[in-house]
Protein backbone atom coordinates (compact mmCIF):
# COMPACT_ATOMS: atom_id res chain seq x y z
CA UNK A 1 0.00 0.00 0.00
CA UNK A 2 2.83 2.28 0.84
CA UNK A 3 4.79 1.88 -2.55
CA UNK A 4 1.49 2.57 -4.81
CA UNK A 5 0.66 5.55 -2.40
CA UNK A 6 4.67 6.99 -3.33
CA UNK A 7 3.68 5.99 -7.12
CA UNK A 8 0.66 7.56 -6.90
CA UNK A 9 2.12 11.18 -5.57
CA UNK A 10 2.80 12.68 -8.74
CA UNK A 11 -0.49 11.42 -10.78
CA UNK A 12 -2.47 13.31 -7.35
CA UNK A 13 0.01 16.40 -7.57
CA UNK A 14 -0.88 16.40 -11.29
CA UNK A 15 -4.76 16.29 -10.67
CA UNK A 16 -5.10 18.63 -7.69
CA UNK A 17 -3.05 21.18 -9.87
CA UNK A 18 -5.59 20.34 -12.91
CA UNK A 19 -8.81 20.31 -10.28
CA UNK A 20 -7.29 24.43 -9.18
CA UNK A 21 -6.51 25.09 -12.84
CA UNK A 22 -10.20 24.53 -13.79
CA UNK A 23 -11.69 26.44 -10.80
CA UNK A 24 -10.10 29.65 -11.62
CA UNK A 25 -13.07 31.94 -12.91
CA UNK A 26 -12.96 32.34 -16.28
CA UNK A 27 -15.13 34.69 -18.58
CA UNK A 28 -16.81 32.38 -21.79
CA UNK A 29 -16.47 33.46 -25.14
CA UNK A 30 -19.94 35.00 -26.75
CA UNK A 31 -20.09 33.54 -29.77
CA UNK A 32 -23.21 34.60 -31.85
CA UNK A 33 -23.82 34.20 -36.09
CA UNK A 34 -23.51 36.73 -38.74
CA UNK A 35 -25.25 37.77 -41.52
CA UNK A 36 -23.73 37.51 -44.98
CA UNK A 37 -24.89 40.89 -46.01
CA UNK A 38 -22.24 42.12 -42.90
CA UNK A 39 -19.13 40.00 -44.01
CA UNK A 40 -20.14 41.63 -47.77
CA UNK A 41 -20.38 45.10 -46.24
CA UNK A 42 -17.18 45.16 -44.32
CA UNK A 43 -15.23 43.76 -47.46
CA UNK A 44 -16.67 46.40 -49.49
CA UNK A 45 -15.93 48.99 -46.74
CA UNK A 46 -12.47 47.90 -47.07
CA UNK A 47 -12.60 48.66 -50.91
CA UNK A 48 -14.06 51.96 -50.22
CA UNK A 49 -10.89 52.50 -47.62
CA UNK A 50 -8.88 51.52 -50.09
CA UNK A 51 -10.22 53.76 -53.21
CA UNK A 52 -10.14 56.53 -50.65
CA UNK A 53 -6.32 56.20 -49.56
CA UNK A 54 -5.50 55.89 -53.37
CA UNK A 55 -7.30 59.51 -53.87
CA UNK A 56 -5.89 61.25 -50.76
CA UNK A 57 -2.46 60.14 -52.50
CA UNK A 58 -2.94 61.61 -55.38
CA UNK A 59 -0.94 65.06 -55.74
CA UNK A 60 -3.45 67.28 -57.14
CA UNK A 61 -5.71 65.88 -54.53
CA UNK A 62 -2.71 66.82 -51.52
CA UNK A 63 -2.43 70.52 -53.33
CA UNK A 64 -6.32 71.12 -52.97
CA UNK A 65 -6.34 69.75 -49.30
CA UNK A 66 -3.52 72.40 -48.47
CA UNK A 67 -5.38 75.25 -50.74
CA UNK A 68 -8.26 74.27 -48.56
CA UNK A 69 -6.00 74.41 -44.74
CA UNK A 70 -6.62 71.00 -44.51
CA UNK A 71 -3.22 68.71 -43.59
CA UNK A 72 -3.08 65.24 -46.05
CA UNK A 73 -1.84 63.46 -43.12
CA UNK A 74 -5.18 64.32 -40.63
CA UNK A 75 -7.53 63.60 -43.60
CA UNK A 76 -6.13 60.28 -44.14
CA UNK A 77 -6.12 59.63 -40.14
CA UNK A 78 -9.64 60.82 -40.53
CA UNK A 79 -10.39 58.37 -43.11
CA UNK A 80 -8.91 55.31 -40.81
CA UNK A 81 -11.47 56.29 -38.60
CA UNK A 82 -14.58 56.42 -40.10
CA UNK A 83 -17.08 53.53 -39.61
CA UNK A 84 -18.53 51.25 -42.58
CA UNK A 85 -21.64 52.97 -42.62
CA UNK A 86 -19.59 56.43 -43.01
CA UNK A 87 -17.48 54.93 -45.74
CA UNK A 88 -20.40 54.23 -47.75
CA UNK A 89 -22.32 57.51 -47.46
CA UNK A 90 -18.88 59.01 -48.84
CA UNK A 91 -18.43 56.08 -51.45
CA UNK A 92 -21.81 57.09 -52.86
CA UNK A 93 -21.28 61.09 -52.89
CA UNK A 94 -17.57 59.82 -54.48
CA UNK A 95 -19.32 57.96 -57.28
CA UNK A 96 -22.12 60.62 -57.78
CA UNK A 97 -18.98 63.20 -58.83
CA UNK A 98 -17.97 63.89 -62.52
CA UNK A 99 -14.57 62.20 -63.16
CA UNK A 100 -13.18 65.25 -65.46
CA UNK A 101 -16.71 67.34 -66.00
CA UNK A 102 -19.45 66.98 -68.21
CA UNK A 103 -17.85 67.40 -71.27
CA UNK A 104 -20.25 70.65 -72.02
CA UNK A 105 -17.62 73.02 -71.87
CA UNK A 106 -14.83 71.18 -73.88
CA UNK A 107 -17.29 70.80 -77.04
CA UNK A 108 -17.97 74.46 -76.19
CA UNK A 109 -14.57 75.78 -76.15
CA UNK A 110 -13.80 73.37 -79.30
CA UNK A 111 -16.74 75.37 -81.22
CA UNK A 112 -15.52 78.57 -80.37
CA UNK A 113 -11.92 77.51 -80.87
CA UNK A 114 -13.35 76.82 -84.47
CA UNK A 115 -15.50 80.03 -84.65
CA UNK A 116 -12.64 82.53 -84.44
CA UNK A 117 -10.54 80.43 -86.54
CA UNK A 118 -13.19 81.18 -89.52
CA UNK A 119 -13.67 84.37 -88.83
CA UNK A 120 -9.93 85.32 -88.78
CA UNK A 121 -9.91 83.33 -92.20
CA UNK A 122 -12.98 85.64 -93.80
CA UNK A 123 -11.21 88.45 -92.35
CA UNK A 124 -8.07 87.57 -94.16
CA UNK A 125 -9.33 86.70 -96.75
CA UNK A 126 -8.58 83.22 -96.86
CA UNK A 127 -11.88 81.69 -97.19
CA UNK A 128 -14.52 82.30 -99.38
Amino acid sequence: MVTARKKGRPVFILMAALALLVSIPCEPALAALIGTDTVIDSAGAAGVRERLNQLLAREDVRAALLAQGIDPAEAQARVESLTDSELAQIAGHVDKLPAAGDGLGFVILVLLIVLVVIVILKVAGKLK
